[in-house]
């Protein structure tokens, strides 16, 4: 555990229902994409690329499993949720960068309405954390 916990019986601070959500929702893509992309794999490139792929697919579930426990304990966390944030961020900046190097897949809309929240629930996510840290630090003095 991390830090102070907040007794289970008081209510969540809203900042703290907007983290929880953000987890809920990083860990449900994750869930769903890990397996996805593992069945899926790369098999039409070279033997490396479909073993990086799949090996990555197994990364991205085990994210999501942590952000599924984290959701779930949100009491407990203060810098766990950065890091989970900061993972988000990395991988829509790794798709930003395949799009400037290699352009943007088709359908545009699909690719550019996964890029949207890799980007933008991050900073949600960190935003809302550190509102309840301080608020958190302010109720123990």
């Amino acid at each position: 555990m991390e830090g102070p916990c907040m007794a289970a019986k008081t209510p969540l601070l809203a900042s703290q229902r907007v983290v929880q959500v953000c987890l809920f929702l990083v860990s449900a893509i994750a869930l769903f994409g890990g397996p996805l992309q593992m069945y899926l794999g790369e098999p039409e490139n070279a033997p490396r690329l479909d073993n990086v792929h799949r090996f990555m697919a197994g990364v991205y579930f085990g994210s999501g499993l942590i952000a599924l426990w984290a959701a779930l304990t949100i009491r407990q966390h203060r810098t766990l949720v950065f890091l989970i944030a900061l993972s988000a961020f990395l991988g829509g900046t790794g798709r930003l960068v395949s799009i400037s190097l290699v352009g943007l897949p088709q359908p545009n809309a699909l690719w550019l309405g996964y890029l949207l929240p890799e980007l933008l629930v991050p900073w949600i996510m960190v935003i809302a954390q550190i509102v309840t840290n301080k608020r958190s630090a302010a109720s123990i003095k």
